[in-house]
């Protein structure tokens, strides 16, 4: 069994981490591969509503055109409240691991449901805390997740040409 390779970076815009993806896309990344999350709803044009109909949500407020388009290709779409970090919407496969371990309750170590889904993927805890601190001031972050040896470090060189604040690579059986 392969293990988790995953590429994380960090974007201060949304327009920032909306070219990363479209980057990887083009690239021929798998988009099934690729979470996105944010959570810029704090500021003074406020959500009003979320739907969900199918497999798409949708979302009314400042930012609700990015997310429409990240719903619309990426697997999955959720909005959580997490403790500590606050409202956050999240797009593509994370959505499933942090659900996984809500409903198993897998929660352990002080972690945020965020966090484990995060830990899941083989982020360390130390960077998981890093990440949750530029999600909280409102910075987005964009994980590349896949099980072949390479493609996270190959995600990372195509990255690090985007507008970032930091891209960096995690093995989940280096974190152990």
């Amino acid at each position: 069994m392969k293990t988790p390779n995953t590429c994380a970076a960090i974007y201060q815009t949304h327009h920032a981490a909306d070219d990363a993806v479209k980057r990887l896309q083009k690239a021929g990344f798998e988009i099934t591969k690729i979470s996105v999350i944010g959570n810029d709803y704090h500021t003074e044009e406020h959500v009003v509503g979320y739907y969900n109909t199918d497999d798409r949500m949708k979302a009314w407020g400042k930012i609700g055109a990015f997310w429409g388009g990240l719903w619309g290709i990426l697997v999955g779409a959720a909005f959580f409240v997490i403790p500590g970090v606050g409202p956050m919407v999240i797009a593509g496969p994370l959505v499933s691991a942090i659900v996984g371990g809500l409903e198993g309750a897998a929660i352990v170590g002080g972690m945020s449901a965020l966090g484990a889904g995060m830990a899941s993927m083989g982020i360390p805890k130390n960077s998981i805390v890093r990440y949750e601190e530029s999600l909280s001031a409102g910075s987005f972050l964009l994980l590349y997740n896949s099980t072949e040896d390479d493609v996270a470090a190959v995600a990372k060189v195509l990255l690090e040409k985007t507008d970032h604040d930091g891209v960096e690579t995690h093995n989940k059986s280096a974190a152990r």
